[in-house]
């Protein structure tokens, strides 16, 4: 028996209930990881909120990092070869809110001994969000770029995954958070009331591309008011004024985006392994005390990205 976190209704962080479960051995195609550490998302609540209530209980958590405890017959995972004992991360999973935890080996890899448990725990699914977004619009060298929500998960991974294509990246973020937008490569301005006039001070000639990871609608209006073709924004969070306003929302959820993100997911690793990708975590958390780490992340101002430790 191994303890996890589920939903047994729909809700979000206070539904959560902390329970025993059997994990079954591997089958052929599969893998047991002891979880090391549980990365943790937005989605991963936002989940929980509503759906088929034939779907209910729902294991939580998205992506871990942990050791190989058992390899199903045949088997290799996603980067090659896989054995008891070594260290891997993997995403997308169901259920990494737990002590160990048996997927598919297709969703596993390696884990760059450069990155510790947390780390990796947390790094694909903001990555491979920013991956998708900068695909999407096309975004390249030439390019000035407003990244809204510069400072959170999916933002610093766009700064980082932008910064070596040569682009000038704005973005806007709180004047707290200024310092990480500035670190990461960006240059900073706050959102609020003038927001567009100051991200025209900066970028006098225009704007090419934005990519919005807030979805308020101030971050859309000034996105449509300085981004010519609309083609070239893109939200992960504002689906309704993206149908509204004819400009390409995506979603893990979606068929290409969901096969481009799994296909991106080593060369991310691989950027991370070689610290041209990094993963700022804030705090970590006992896996029993995941209600207390999941109100703090739906507060919207963790400081960073949060793990569970079992």
């Amino acid at each position: 028996m191994t303890k996890h976190w589920v939903a047994p209704r729909f809700g979000g962080s206070e539904v959560l209930e902390y329970v025993d479960a059997e994990v079954p051995a591997p089958g052929p195609g599969e893998v047991t990881i002891d979880v090391r550490a549980a990365g943790m998302n937005p989605a991963d609540t936002k989940h929980t909120r509503q759906g088929d209530p034939s779907d209910l209980p729902i294991a939580v958590g998205y992506e871990v990092a942990g050791v190989l405890s058992a390899v199903g017959p045949d088997t290799e995972i996603a980067s090659g070869g896989g054995t008891v004992g070594d260290e891997v991360l993997a995403f997308r999973v169901a259920g990494g809110w737990a002590e160990r935890i048996t997927v598919p080996a297709v969703d596993v890899f390696a884990k760059p001994a450069t990155l510790g448990f947390p780390e990796a725990a947390n790094l694909l699914l903001a990555a491979a969000t920013a991956a998708d977004m900068i695909r999407v619009t096309r975004a390249e060298g030439r390019d000035t770029v407003v990244v809204h929500g510069a400072s959170g998960a999916v933002g610093v991974s766009l700064l980082q995954l932008l910064r070596p294509l040569g682009a000038r990246v704005i973005g806007t973020a709180s004047e707290r958070n200024a310092d990480t937008v500035r670190r990461f490569g960006g240059e900073w301005v706050a959102y609020g009331d003038g927001l567009e006039a100051r991200i025209g001070e900066l970028a006098p000639s225009g704007v090419d591309v934005a990519l919005d990871c807030v979805g308020t609608d101030e971050a859309v209006d000034v996105s449509l008011a300085l981004v010519a073709d609309r083609g070239r924004i893109v939200t992960i969070a504002a689906q309704g004024r993206a149908a509204r306003d004819g400009f390409p929302a995506v979603g893990g959820g979606q068929p290409e985006s969901k096969a481009f993100r799994d296909s991106v997911r080593q060369r991310l690793i691989d950027l991370a392994g070689a610290g041209q990708l990094e993963v700022p975590v804030a705090r970590t958390f006992p896996l029993a005390e995941a209600k207390a780490a999941a109100e703090l992340l739906e507060s919207q101002h963790p400081g960073g990205k949060l793990a569970l430790i079992p």
